[in-house]
Formats: structure tokens, sequence, C-alpha cells
């Protein structure tokens, strides 16, 4: 029983050191691969963040991207296969007697390539509709659901955004939410133009949207962007860049980043627990040393050397160690199992990490056994042997 609750500290460490690393390696995979569902090689272009007066008035209102822009990437972006201009609008969503907020998207017709939105019934929007500014549009599921109701058909059904009429093409396949808690089907697809003109009456556009050739072009994709709108901007050498230029991977390395030191701090607050198991595997060597001066004394009075008795008890400071770290992987890899099965959390057990909780144990058994060996084996044999 004391050999069981001395290593329980170590059961615990280890099993917790697995089972926190498996939830951060889990939600690091997850974020990429949420991120990288929405195209790799995506890579997009938004307004800089503007200053009038000494105060930063963020980008919402910025003008400085222009369909000129689009233009001039498609014709100087050898590396980009795919450009779609984009605007954006919230609101509400009129049916018959049914309302609910949403937000619109203006699109051209290469978005649903470029950010893999699939349709799912109906059509998507042409270029002739892009070009006359049709009142067109196709929507997500959660709109559907919310002014329609569930599992009904809107194909065919004229809506109402901001007081414009717009008749339903299409719906788009259902995606859920993401990572960051967005819904990604509380969307309405339009025209960019439509939005452009009808609902927003602006002549600039918010975003660009475009795809390189392949992941492996992705940079030079985005050397070839800023170049390009640089020139078309009129920039001068030194000044700063009236626009951004993102790409996925770049929000990948983000949050890859982000979840690796989330993961640092989860895996270092579990292995405190291990740390305190060392402890407790010292502490009970510690008595167990002191409750068998005599056996010592008698083993060294009979010829046994120092390094004997050193030995003796750090093997069993080491079989304490041991024996608990397996039974802690065990326990981590069952509760990591445990909690994907039950709250449904994404969750990876690396080996790596079993490996490292094996060989920490093992060192754990070896520094903290050590010293209470060590006390052992450089005992006084007749001091020993009359100890009470």
């Amino acid at each position: 029983m004391r050999a069981f609750l001395t290593m329980l500290g170590v059961i615990i460490g280890v099993a917790s050191v697995i089972a926190m690393l498996a939830i951060g390696q889990g939600s690091k995979k997850s974020i990429q691969d949420q991120v990288s569902s929405m195209g790799s090689n995506l890579v997009f272009v938004m307004p800089a963040s503007q200053a009038r007066g000494g105060v930063q008035l963020g980008n919402s209102g910025s003008q400085t991207l222009t369909m000129k822009d689009v233009d001039a990437i498609k014709s100087n972006c050898p590396s980009i296969i795919m450009v779609s201009p984009e605007v954006r609008s919230g609101g509400q969503v009129v049916y018959s007697n049914q309302n609910a907020p949403s937000v619109i998207y203006g699109e051209d017709v290469n978005f649903s390539d470029i950010k893999k939105i699939t349709v799912k019934s109906g059509r998507m929007f042409t270029d002739m509709d892009v070009k006359s500014s049709a009142k067109v549009c196709l929507l997500g599921k959660t709109v559907i659901t919310n002014v329609f109701g569930e599992n009904a058909d809107p194909i065919g059904a004229t809506i109402r955004f901001k007081n414009i009429p717009m008749k339903v093409i299409g719906t788009l396949n259902e995606r859920g939410q993401n990572n960051f808690g967005q819904d990604q089907d509380d969307m309405i697809l339009a025209p960019y133009t439509t939005v452009q003109k009808r609902i927003l009456a602006i002549t600039y556009i918010q975003t660009i949207n475009a795809s390189a050739v392949s992941e492996a072009k992705t940079q030079d994709a985005l050397d070839e962007l800023t170049a390009t709108l640089r020139t078309q901007h009129k920039l001068k050498e030194g000044e700063e860049d009236d626009f951004m230029v993102r790409s996925q991977a770049e929000l990948v390395k983000m949050f890859s980043s982000i979840s690796d030191v989330l993961t640092v701090l989860l895996g270092a607050i579990a292995g405190i627990s291990l740390l305190v198991g060392g402890i407790g595997i010292m502490n009970i060597m510690y008595v167990s040393v002191t409750e068998r001066t005599r056996e010592i004394g008698l083993r060294m009075s009979i010829g046994g050397r120092g390094v004997d008795i050193l030995m003796q008890f750090l093997m069993e400071s080491i079989l304490l160690s041991v024996i608990g770290g397996v039974i802690g992987i065990l326990l981590g890899v069952g509760a990591s199992r445990v909690i994907a099965g039950v709250m449904n959390w994404p969750v990876i057990v690396m080996p790596q990490s079993v490996i490292v909780s094996f060989l920490v144990c093992t060192a754990i058994g070896v520094f903290f056994g050590w010293y209470p060996a060590r006390k052992a084996a450089n005992l006084d044999p007749i001091d020993a042997l009359r100890y009470e």
C-alpha cells in the first residue's frame, strides 16, 4: 500500500502530462485542418489601417482597393491562378413574415473554387449575373433554417435584404462552425456587383481573395501581389503599403505557434505534479533507509560494499518510478480517449509524449533515489548495527 501511494504522485503526473499534451496537439491539428480547409494556397488582400489627425480609424472604411487592382493582379501575377473581389454587409433577411440577421457576401464566380465552397442544390451565379448586377443569391443552411424553417427548399423564393429583393437560385453545403466559433452557414452569397451597387452603393471593394498556382508558389504570389499593388497605387520607395497581403500559410503558422505555447503551458502545469511525485519517492526512500538501518549494517558486516547498498536502494527507487510511469501512461491514454469520446474534443496522443514521459519517470527514479541510496551506502556498519 505504501509503495502504491508512493507511485500515485508519479501516476497522476504522467497521466496529466499525456492527457494535457494530447488535448494541446489535438487543438493544434484541428485549427490547422480548419484553416487549411479553406485552401492552403489561399492569399488575400485587405486595406491597411488608416490614420487621420493622429487617430487610427481602422480599415473598415478604407477605399484603397478597386476593380483596377483586381485586373492588374490578373495581368501581372503569374503565380495567381484565380482572383475574386469581395464586399460584404450585415443586415436583416426578410421572407414573408419571418426575418433574421445575417451577412451577405458579394463575390465573383471564382470565389467558390478559391474558398472551397460547394453548391448543394440549384446553381451558382454566372459571369452574366455578375456583369448585370443580377439580384440573385445562394443561402447557407443557417439562413434557410432561420427564415424558411428546417429542411425547407428556398430555391425560387424571393427574399429581401435591406429592402432589396433577391431571388434564391441555390443553397450551399453545410460547413458548420469553425474553431473560432463563427457559424460558416450563416451567409448569403451574391454577385459582388449586386452588393456593391444595389446594397452598399460604393465603388471600391473591401477584400481581394486569390488562389496561388500551388502551395509552393504562395510566397511568390505574395511578392507579386505586393509589387503589383504598390505600382498600381503609385507608392514611392520608402512609403508604407496602404494594403495588407496575407496568406493562409501565415494564419496556420500563427495559430500553430499560439497552440504550441498553450500546449507547453499545459504540459508544464501537469509536469509540476510529476515533480511532486518524485519528491514523494525521495521522501519514502529516506524513511525506508532509516527503517532498514540495521539491515544495511548487517549486509555491510558480512562483506556488502557501498556500491551494493547504493544499487539496492537506487533500483528500488527506479522500479517505483517506472512502474508508476507505466500505469500513468495507460491511465493518460485512457483518459485522452474518454475526453475525446465524452466531450467530443479533438485529442491526439503523440508517441513522443509517451516516450518522453517514460524517460522522465526513469530520470526521476534515478535523481530522487540517488541521495537516499547514497546516504544508505555511506552508513558506518558499526553504527548501523547499534541503531535501534
